[in-house]
């Protein structure tokens, strides 16, 4: 009983003290927002930290919003309400472009509002299970493909252009 003692704490010390352990990277390459390709966001300042597409479809959208106006407005422009008001419910940023593009593409009954409550609200379902609800006949599942390819470039584009 002591040996597996001793290797559960060895592991969790292993895991919570290397700094390689601890950080989630998706793919290879240095940490998010560090190296060459990364874009910064607030004019170059040195050692600040900059957050490319990755960092921001999973960062909180409060957090990205705050560092990034040109994603701020192509969400408001695509659901015609200030950024940090319609992402507010979705777990990240990557979440609420998707579902705007989705109300935009669709042209949903109700508009992004309609859609965004079924996704965020009580009893909260997935932007798929929300779009055969409100659209059923659109096919949800390419939708959701589309609109996350379209999130995922509109990310990109403002990284590029921060």
């Amino acid at each position: 009983m002591k040996h597996k003692h001793f290797i559960l704490i060895t592991a969790m010390t292993l895991a919570l003290s290397s700094p390689a352990l601890a950080q989630r990277g998706h793919g290879g390459g240095p940490p998010a927002g560090h190296g060459p390709s990364a874009a910064n966001s607030n004019g170059g300042a040195p050692g600040a930290k900059a957050m490319n597409h990755t960092d921001m479809s999973h960062a909180s959208p409060g957090t990205v919003l705050s560092h990034n106006t040109a994603i701020a407005g192509k969400i408001k422009a695509l659901t015609n309400e200030d950024a940090a008001t319609a992402c507010k419910g979705f777990k990240n940023l990557g979440q609420c472009m998707a579902a705007a593009h989705v109300a935009n593409n669709l042209n949903i009954p109700g508009g992004f509002d309609a859609l965004k409550a079924k996704v965020t609200g009580t009893g909260a379902m997935s932007l798929g299970k929300a779009i055969e609800a409100l659209e059923p006949s659109a096919n949800a599942k390419s939708e959701v493909k589309k609109a996350n390819k379209q999130a995922t470039d509109d990310m990109k584009e403002a990284e590029t252009n921060s």
